[in-house]
């Protein structure tokens, strides 16, 4: 069978390159056509465009380039209209997805299947209509969904189990257990923005500690080494690519900005702390107490639904109150073992299922009428 998939991020090229995978050994005969990163090229199958010319975020670069992105949707349309595939599969990446959700079901060409179902339970839960109107099968990856979804909004859906655990589970099969180092890892995000928004803050927080620990940033997937170099120069970090899963299978505490790098994090064992810092904090920090519908911004305490990591957001980022939630999950740290337990309860609640497995095999049961 013929499958487009479309990816606008990093992760979403991780998690799509893996379904891609998961359909090729169900489906022997599977032809892939997408836009998304070079893990899912590595697969096969003809990419149309790099999600690097995609992925805009905030309200001003998408206005800056929307005449580029709607020329990307009108090209990803019509592509999927010449192509004809068997089925369209959205990963993630609603603003612009969800679109072409639209488009697909309105012209009848197939079905709309999305894998990485959009977080409108925490932001445009309007959109649910969309996806009620448009999409025809909906993979969850987070177990709290299933009740946001089927519970709340009568809409069914598959929990499939959580592709980064099965990452994770994955490499520790491959790779064993690495003894724990004394290392702090930086994860500062997987856009330029979130970079240059949260590093700086997250350098001069460990500082201090840079004759007792090795201080190693992690490169995200899409960014170039030499962008890190301004704010490396003079500082004791040293920065690592395409090295996430290694350096913390030995790191001992880390820094995260909020994402799917949390959960990486908790998945490995490495107490944290979660810094995003965000522009207007204190307004922020207003809508998130009073406007905002969830309670956490990080995936541990979201699937665990209480705090399990401290959230530095908004007004409460500043560089003293991220050095002072270090110290304390750090060894001998007074809140590193409450948080190790808690991450224990994260891993029981994710469950145990190959999320690319599981969806790769409901889609084709669908597909086939079975």
């Amino acid at each position: 069978m013929k499958y487009y998939l479309i990816a606008g991020e990093a992760s979403g090229d991780l998690h799509a390159s893996h379904l891609m995978q998961s359909l090729r050994q169900q489906d022997a005969k599977a032809e892939f056509r997408f836009f998304g990163g070079d893990l899912m090229a590595a697969v096969g199958g003809t990419r149309v465009k790099h999600y690097r010319e995609l992925a805009y975020m905030g309200f001003v670069p998408v206005l800056l380039h929307l005449p580029t992105i709607l020329r990307n949707m009108k090209m990803c349309k019509q592509d999927i209209a010449q192509w004809r595939p068997d089925a369209v599969i959205l990963v993630d990446y609603p603003g612009f997805n969800l679109d072409i959700a639209k488009f697909v079901k309105a012209s009848g060409i197939c079905p709309v299947y999305y894998y990485i179902s959009p977080k409108i339970w925490a932001w445009k839960e309007y959109r649910i209509k969309n996806i009620k109107r448009d999409v025809d099968e909906l993979f969850s990856i987070l177990p709290f969904e299933v009740d946001f979804f089927e519970g709340k909004h009568h809409y069914p859906i598959h929990y499939v189990g959580n592709p980064t655990a099965s990452e994770v589970r994955s490499y520790l099969r491959e790779n064993g257990t690495a003894p724990k180092r004394h290392v702090i890892a930086l994860l500062a995000g997987s856009r330029k923005q979130e970079i240059k928004d949260n590093l700086p803050a997250m350098i001069a927080a460990t500082i201090h500690l840079a004759g007792r620990y090795d201080l190693v940033l992690a490169g995200a997937p899409g960014i170039s080494p030499d962008y890190y170099a301004s704010f490396l120069e003079g500082s004791a970090v040293r920065l690592v690519v395409n090295e996430t899963f290694p350096l913390l299978s030995q790191a001992t505490a880390a820094l995260v900005t909020s994402g799917t790098a949390t959960l990486e994090t908790c998945l490995f064992g490495v107490p944290q702390v979660v810094c995003y810092e965000t522009p207007l904090p204190r307004l922020i920090g207003f809508l998130k107490r009073h406007v905002i519908k969830v309670r956490y911004v990080s995936l541990v305490n979201l699937i665990a639904d209480r705090e399990i990591v401290p959230e530095l957001v908004a007004e409460t980022f500043t560089v003293e109150n991220i050095r002072r939630e270090l110290e304390a999950v750090l060894p001998g740290g007074s809140r590193r073992e409450a948080m190790l337990a808690g991450y224990r309860e994260v891993h029981r609640l994710l469950g145990e299922d190959d999320a690319p497995d599981r969806a790769a095999s409901l889609m084709i049961a669908a597909l086939s009428g079975k």
